[in-house]
């Protein structure tokens, strides 16, 4: 239960640019979760892979270099933060876990300063400047929960936040939120044409994640271009927090560099679940074909 009023809690998003120097991009992490911190945060979220620039834009095998184990030397340096500031942080992480198998992973660390637990991605895209699958074994943890000081919380990352089946079955273990670490942006080539509706799509999806399920969702993504002119991305930040019942609450730019600590109520996911019982009314006898790849011929 949260310190700061019975059954609310405060969240910090990290949204920011990202340098080649690895070094540089975690003293800002760590910087900025001192500022959440200071504005009340007690449940700060970093970006995916805040380590580095989006590496997966192309197909490298020196890039295995950025990897490394968890614990280690991130987890290391954000728990003394953790401890210091007395807050959860949730780290997105390219995790080596042994010689040629890697993941992306969120480690949770609570209060005290020690890993809390793992979240490691479940779903991988191939996509044109998003090439994970060379880099990213599939998640072997399933959809899990964590318990903190602060609240119940769920954590997926990035490409997860398409699918309402990660959503559901994480938000069925009690959550009070969910947490999607993001690294998405524009392709130079399609912005003017479908950069609006890829926004739309993608807080529309989340938003309807938080409706079905009557529980807060928060996504973090990065801001910045990155790579070159013509085959880079220009991260579109957007930052957001949604309420129970789909309500953007706080939402950060598509360019700068932000902060956003919000305030989130237990009473109101019991008031939106009161007058909306999707939990209730659900056919779980009838859901089984949801496990087939494709039900059609």
């Amino acid at each position: 239960m949260s310190a700061h009023e019975p059954g609310k809690f405060r969240i910090g998003l990290v949204q920011m640019s990202c340098s080649t120097d690895s070094g540089e991009n975690l003293a800002k992490a760590v910087e900025r979760t001192r500022q959440a911190a200071e504005k009340g945060a007690q449940i700060v979220c970093l970006q995916e892979l805040f380590r580095s620039q989006y590496f997966c834009r192309q197909e490298t095998a020196e890039l295995f270099d950025l990897a490394e184990t968890i614990p280690g030397p991130s987890t290391e340096t954000l728990g003394i933060i953790a401890r210091e500031l007395g807050v959860v942080i949730i780290a997105s992480l390219f995790e080596k876990r042994a010689r040629g198998l890697y993941h992306n992973t969120a480690v949770i660390l609570s209060p005290d300063g020690e890993i809390a637990g793992l979240y490691r991605k479940m779903h991988i895209p191939d996509d044109p400047l998003y090439f994970e699958k060379f880099y990213f074994t599939p998640g072997d943890l399933g959809f899990r929960n964590f318990d903190t000081p602060f609240g119940r919380i769920g954590v997926l990352v990035c490409w997860d936040q398409w699918y309402p089946e990660g959503a559901r079955l994480t938000a069925l273990q009690g959550a009070d939120i969910l947490f999607y670490p993001t690294a998405i942006g524009w392709h130079p080539s399609e912005k003017a044409q479908y950069g609006a509706q890829q926004v739309s799509a993608w807080q529309t999806i989340q938003r309807a994640h938080a409706i079905a399920n009557g529980i807060y969702v928060a996504a973090v993504n990065r801001v910045g271009f990155e790579g070159p002119p013509e085959q880079g991305l220009e991260f579109w930040g957007h930052s957001f927090v949604a309420d129970p019942f789909g309500v953007v609450v706080a939402e950060a730019g598509d360019s700068a560099e932000e902060v956003l600590v919000v305030e989130c109520d237990r009473t109101r996911i019991e008031e939106v679940r009161r007058n909306w019982p999707f939990f209730r009314d659900r056919r779980i006898d009838a859901y089984a074909g949801i496990t087939e790849r494709w039900s059609g011929r």
